[in-house]
């Protein structure tokens, strides 16, 4: 089987992994070979394998070109693995065999973890938008990969500008969410580029996961209307996907269809 073959190569799986948890983003050659730290031609050629191989796709716009996973054919793979090669033995395959016509198994208050690298705007933001927007339905977290060890005074004045809470917040390390204490969650969602491009462990119990980039408030320079102009962006852009994420009917909506869902919101831009 040539996915076999394309995923034998650690750079290819690499970048098989990248795309997947960027997925259903698109990535230009250039990103790929930083964030993977390959040789553009190099990768050329680990890119045509696994286009071969039917597992990615390129998108010309102009002279440029931009990869995506082909969620078809991956899917494809996976039961093949789990129904030819492991002959859907339940020791082997269960935890990881999701039926797509069975909903979540949710309890009441859903547990959300978004994830930036700092911890100290965008993820800050969406904890705090969730927690209200979910009217109690949803035990929000947030956590990043190199947290900056303290919120953006920004941030806290954004948020207290619109009446939410900002007692208790605090720039929190993602370990924090990992281990037998840790919560079980979900949803998992990505806020930034680079805590998506990460090599994160897997979340025991399955969550949905989703990458809902945007560009870092905390990184705007200029005049303070400038700064403060991008910190208020990202927090209509977020509110806007929170809104439409609270509005979702979780409970009757079965795992292919909250993916899809989580990913289209992911797109949503801001609403002025």
């Amino acid at each position: 089987m040539k996915a076999l073959t394309a995923l034998g190569h650690e750079a290819r799986l690499q970048v098989f992994r990248l795309l997947a948890r960027r997925a259903p983003q698109e990535l230009r050659p250039s990103e790929i070979a930083e964030i993977c730290g390959l040789k553009r031609n190099t990768l050329s050629a680990h890119l045509n394998s696994l286009s071969d191989a039917g597992l990615i796709r390129a998108r010309r716009d102009g002279t440029a070109l931009h990869y995506t996973l082909v969620a078809e054919q991956t899917r494809a793979f996976t039961q093949y693995l789990l129904g030819e090669c492991c002959r859907g033995r339940p020791d082997l395959c269960a935890p990881h065999s999701l039926a797509t016509e069975e909903t979540l198994p949710m309890s009441d208050e859903k547990n959300v973890l978004f994830i930036c690298t700092g911890n100290s705007a965008r993820s800050i933001l969406a904890e705090v938008l969730l927690n209200k927007a979910g009217e109690g339905r949803f035990q929000t977290y947030s956590a990043g990969t190199r947290p900056a060890g303290e919120v953006n005074p920004n941030v806290l004045h954004i948020l207290e500008r619109n009446g939410h809470d900002i007692s208790g917040l605090r720039s929190k390390d993602l370990d924090e969410m990992q281990g037998p204490d840790a919560p079980v969650f979900d949803f998992v969602f990505t806020v930034c580029d680079h805590a998506a491009n990460e090599e994160c462990p897997a979340w025991p119990g399955q969550p949905i996961s989703a990458h809902w980039g945007l560009p870092d408030p905390a990184a705007a320079t200029g005049s303070e209307a400038e700064v403060s102009l991008a910190f208020a962006d990202a927090y209509r852009t977020l509110n806007t996907r929170i809104s439409a994420f609270a509005e979702l009917p979780l409970d009757t909506l079965d795992r292919m269809s909250l993916q899809a869902e989580a990913d289209r919101i992911g797109q949503l831009k801001s609403q002025e």
